[in-house]
């Protein structure tokens, strides 16, 4: 069959083998040296390294030795452009020039070179200057006219594989590329053109009528475009690409009869086709007609062969349907599991239901999916996070912990990894461990998440450090924190909290917690602590009038603390009796600290350096 194509070619000598004086080129020189050489190749914006100092080009009188050096560095240059080693053959090549300046294979060489490198400036250059030197070689046309494209000069490609075509009429390659590159210059009528005297020579072939095809489309000549793939089709009835390629024709263009009339024809020959019964499910769709619709679409899906990547494409705008059409997730569901009984063996085919069980949160049967779905393929980062997200939100601490655990250490650079891992920790009061876990989450090297979990590592740090009594972290952390998220309410709410229990920095305290309740007027915790806050201030009076506030919820009268404290305010206040009520009624909802039981003994408010 015959095939078009162009690929990179090395040059022949006269007779087919390499002519070593005439073939040899290379290069070197600064680039004020190549610029001496080749003009135009000055313009590229990606300049040649500079020579290093210690490198010399001596001047060589005797004309033996020249021809050995020159020939050496040919050998030299040679050897590294086979070996890939571009930019050394670079070097060569110009130092070859420096010797043998009017060598037109240096500078084809040099300018394939360019063209591997992603220099077009030089590559063109270069290439001009091969054939300035001998435009009788058709290598050096075909490589000037592969500098002109990497450069999007394609008109004048275009023209180089013209003036091949006719000095070589025998290579139809020549005078494909000429239409290739006046149809990527978007001259479609001058291609097809010329795609037409190419078929005219040639005859019918594929890729010529695919080409024309898609340049009549761009035209606008559906008709024409039909008109190709018919072509196709009568020289060759049992290929059902064609007639889905015509199908699809017709579909663009809104000819929904004649599209239908083509999918069907594909179905008789292939019943199985997943691209007909998609097309036929879309169009039954579109008139309404639900049965057939559903029917189309599960047999293209229960279809092995129908590529799993485009059926997960197709199933995932059912999660964004989900929120406004509960049927969405049963047919999501549906298809899912289709897609699973027809890849079995595909993690992602489970990570597509589990999906659709996450966002419907439908937690428990996600993660039997997720689960499945790494232990077929366990390098899918994104997978391991919804595990970690899910046993997040579930609670499930230990689970969280043996999923991070795993996780840290296949993904290291991985922020999230690390920071549920101390998240996990911290639930599980491992606080060394939840600290170690968060700060190695904020020197990982890949981005170290965004501002707002950066200010929830913080956070969590600055409760973890609390908790070990390592309170000048804890305070360095929460600020950190705070830098981030000014108006996060619960690390303003906890940072003060904890400050009012050291009795240090109160007015700051006092701030942070009166911001708190400015953000979330509503909590009944952030009201006990800023009621605390003030106790711990002596304002009493007000301190009582928070307390109280927070108190007319019945799950602040549930609450032991804030029972305690109450009473610590009433007895501040010089109400023992009704101190020693509420502190009673804390220790009935379970408060057991020595604290509280001294308080109820001795009648008294215990200061905190007499608890200790």
């Amino acid at each position: 069959m015959f095939i078009f194509r162009n690929n990179n070619r090395t040059l022949p000598g006269k007779n087919g083998l390499p002519a070593l004086h005439r073939l040899v080129g290379r290069l070197p020189l600064l680039v004020a040296g190549l610029c001496c050489l080749v003009g135009t190749a000055c313009n590229s914006s990606r300049p040649l390294a500079r020579r290093s100092p210690s490198r010399q080009v001596y001047s060589i009188k005797d004309s033996t030795l020249l021809e050995q050096r020159a020939d050496s560095l040919f050998y030299s240059a040679e050897r590294s452009k086979i070996l890939g080693d571009y930019r050394t053959a670079i070097t060569q090549f110009s130092d070859y020039l420096r010797l043998r300046r009017n060598n037109p294979t240096a500078y084809y060489e040099l300018a394939r070179l360019f063209i591997e490198v992603r220099n077009p400036g030089y590559a063109l250059g270069f290439a001009r200057k091969a054939v300035s030197l001998d435009a009788s070689n058709k290598w050096f046309q075909i490589t000037l006219a592969d500098a002109f494209g990497v450069n999007a000069q394609f008109d004048s490609a275009a023209a180089v594989y013209g003036r091949l075509a006719t000095r070589y009429p025998d290579n139809d390659e020549y005078l494909y590329n000429k239409g290739m590159f006046l149809a990527k210059a978007d001259k479609s009528e001058e291609a097809l053109v010329v795609f037409d005297s190419l078929e005219v020579k040639v005859g019918l072939i594929e890729e010529l009528a695919f080409q024309k095809q898609r340049l009549y489309l761009k035209l606008n000549r559906m008709e024409d475009a039909a008109a190709e793939v018919h072509k196709l089709i009568n020289q060759n009835p049992d290929d059902v690409r064609y007639y889905l390629i015509l199908g699809d024709i017709y579909n663009s263009n809104d000819r929904t009869e004649e599209a239908t009339a083509i999918y069907k024809e594909v179905l008789q020959r292939d019943p199985s086709n997943p691209r007909a019964l998609i097309a036929l499910s879309g169009f039954a769709k579109k008139e309404g007609k639900l049965d057939q619709y559903w029917a189309y679409l599960t047999r293209a899906f229960a279809n092995p062969d129908y590529n799993i990547d485009e059926k997960v494409a197709y199933v995932y705008p059912y999660l964004q349907m989900q929120g406004v059409d509960s049927g969405k997730l049963k047919e999501g569901l549906q298809l899912a599991q289709l897609v699973i009984e027809a890849h079995p063996e595909e993690a992602k085919a489970y990570a597509l239901q589990a999906d659709m069980y996450s966002q419907a949160g439908m937690l428990d049967s996600a993660l039997v999916d997720y689960n499945k779905a790494v232990s077929l393929d366990s390098t899918r980062f994104t997978v391991w996070y919804q595990l970690m997200w899910i046993y997040s939100r579930k609670d499930d601490s230990n689970n969280l912990l043996k999923v991070s655990s795993i996780v840290t250490e296949r993904f290291p650079k991985e922020f999230m990894g690390h920071y549920f891992k101390g998240v996990a920790n911290f639930l599980l009061q491992n606080y060394p461990a939840s600290i170690d876990a968060l700060n190695i989450a904020l020197q990982t090297g890949n981005g170290n998440g965004d501002k707002n979990t950066r200010a929830d590592v913080y956070s969590l740090l600055g409760d973890a450090y609390h908790a070990t009594g390592q309170h000048q972290l804890s305070d360095s952390s929460y600020d950190r924190a705070l830098a981030l998220k000014p108006d996060d309410a619960l690390v303003l709410n906890n940072f003060s909290y904890y400050l009012s229990l050291r009795g240090e920095q109160l007015s700051k305290a006092e701030s942070m917690s009166k911001r708190s309740l400015e953000l979330e007027p509503g909590s009944t915790n952030f009201m006990d602590t800023y009621a605390w806050i003030l106790f711990r201030m002596a304002r009493y009076e007000q301190a009582r009038e928070w307390m109280e506030k927070a108190l007319q919820s019945q799950e602040a009268r549930e609450n032991p603390n804030m029972l305690e404290h109450y009473g610590d305010i009433l007895f501040n206040l010089h109400e023992v009796d009704k101190a020693l009520e509420y502190w009673q009624l804390a220790k009935q909802k379970g408060a057991n600290s020595v604290g509280l039981a001294r308080k109820i003994a001795e009648k008294r408010y215990i200061l905190a350096t007499e608890r200790e």
